[in-house]
């Protein structure tokens, strides 16, 4: 499963810098055609991408917490539930120790 969730964030990366060349290229011909200055066009540009940006952080917010309330349904244990037995059967194993 990890393995799918890189995948899918190195596409997101790959589109991104997609979305930039696009954007680039779509602002030079606004320029050449004298509907953009060139300071428009890199305002223009750089509004988009930092939309863009948090069109992504919002879009990734909300999987997330799809995500975890799906696993929370099917009551599978988190990281921080494990980590808190792992807690727990060291301080067993310690005290067992320490009886000896």
């Amino acid at each position: 499963m990890s393995d799918l969730f890189k995948k899918a964030m190195y596409m997101g990366v790959g589109m991104a810098e997609l979305t930039r060349e696009k954007l680039e290229e779509f602002s030079r011909e606004m320029i050449e055609k004298g509907e953009l200055s060139e300071k428009e066009g890199r305002r223009l540009v750089d509004e988009m991408l930092r939309k863009s940006e948090e069109a992504r952080k919002s879009l990734e917010k909300k999987v997330d917490a799809t995500v975890e309330k799906a696993l929370g349904r099917i009551n599978i244990a988190t990281r921080d539930d494990l980590e808190e037995l792992e807690k727990k059967l060291n301080r067993k194993i310690a005290a067992l120790k320490a009886k000896k």
